[in-house]
């Protein structure tokens, strides 16, 4: 676990004994256990530290809901638009307020994710989100790193609403999104013909993804990738892939 996060194994320990970052439970061995929502919170914590914060000013920090958010205000730069901090399901502006309003890759972290939507259309003319649709069969089969190397990726899915729910939400239409091969942005399916990336710490911790699965599949998941690119395994599993200058792999584009 220290290794994944990135600190010294005498940190966990500390961090345990003041009570900053507890395990949710210990093995009979009494080996320390983190479960997801444990190592979410080592990175709050840890990325608290990395703005210059001490750990008795974290330790109040990450137990106010509304810190995350004032924080990320506090950090932008002079002149930046007007930020609003409010309720996705509840947005504080008229009917009409704005030209258009966008969401990309962050729709699946609202609790009610049509509600949002229909806020979002409320509020601007012209709607456009970037998501994907949990309900295509062949996601899995097609984007391999799911299929071959976190198969926990599906459990993720479980409650969330069909693609047709979140386009009537906005009253829209769905386009899908193909992945070029030289994709360069960085959500969890951008380097499907890439694979060393997703070896890297810092691609791993910009996509939610990792986080949600906990520190076990992470860690395997990332073994297994490395000593299937080492042996030249992973290539002769995805020729096909390769030869796909453009993939399919569920994204789509809401448009209202």
């Amino acid at each position: 676990m220290a290794g994944l996060a990135g600190v010294s194994v005498r940190t966990l320990p500390h961090y345990d004994e003041i009570g900053l970052v507890r395990p949710s439970a210990r093995t009979a061995a009494g080996y320390r256990t983190y479960a997801a929502g444990d190592v979410e919170r080592l990175r709050e914590v840890l990325g608290y530290r990395r703005l210059g914060f001490g750990l008795r000013e974290i330790a109040e920090l990450v137990d106010d809901p509304a810190t995350d958010a004032a924080v990320m205000r506090a950090q932008r730069p002079p002149g930046a638009a007007r930020c609003v901090a409010a309720s996705a399901q509840r947005l504080p502006f008229p009917d009409g307020a704005f030209d258009a309003a966008m969401a990309v890759s962050t729709v699946h972290h609202r609790p009610d994710p049509v509600a949002g939507l229909r806020e979002m259309r409320r509020v601007a003319r012209r709607v456009v989100v970037f998501t994907y649709d949990a309900c295509d069969p062949g996601r899995r089969e097609r984007f391999r790193l799911t299929r071959d190397y976190l198969p926990e990726f599906a459990g993720l899915r479980t409650d969330w609403p069909a693609l047709a729910d979140l386009t009537r939400a906005i009253g829209g239409r769905a386009e899908p999104v193909l992945i070029p091969w030289d994709c360069a942005d960085g959500f969890f399916e951008a380097h499907r013909r890439q694979p060393e990336a997703y070896l890297e710490d810092r691609v791993r911790r910009a996509v939610s993804v990792w986080t949600r699965v906990g520190p076990e599949a992470e860690r395997r998941a990332v073994t297994g990738l490395r000593d299937d690119l080492a042996s030249g395994r992973w290539t002769e599993r995805n020729r096909g892939l390769l030869a796909l200058d453009a993939a399919e792999l569920g994204l789509r584009l809401l448009i209202a």
